[in-house]
């Protein structure tokens, strides 16, 4: 059984804030289609590289946050130009950067 989705609006609201409460900061670098864009987090670690999150169906159908992508200290770019590139192809996408010692903890708990 699936579970209704929120506004993308609203989720993307929520994590800026989950983060914010937590002691991070949150930036959202693209604001997409308020209510059916597809969110995607970039969650930066200390040395300020990436992981790209997306919520993506598991077996069961229901929609769970997976580490799509990680950026590569030696090739910084290439993650940046995927970040464009799916700007492009969607733009209805919102992405989201989080900085925060347990990003995974805030977006495990998001809806």
């Amino acid at each position: 059984m699936t579970t209704p989705r929120l506004p993308a609006a609203l989720e993307a609201s929520a994590l800026v804030r989950s983060t914010e409460a937590a002691g991070g900061f949150a930036m959202v670098l693209h604001k997409g289609e308020a209510d059916s864009g597809t969110i995607l987090v970039v969650a930066l670690d200390r040395a300020g590289l990436g992981t790209l999150y997306e919520r993506l169906p598991d077996a069961a159908g229901e929609r769970r946050w997976t580490a799509v992508r990680r950026q590569d200290s030696d090739a910084r770019d290439s993650f940046d130009a995927a970040l464009a590139r799916r700007r492009t192809q969607d733009p209805d996408v919102w992405i989201i950067e989080l900085t925060l010692d347990d990003v995974e903890q805030v977006i495990l708990n998001a809806r």
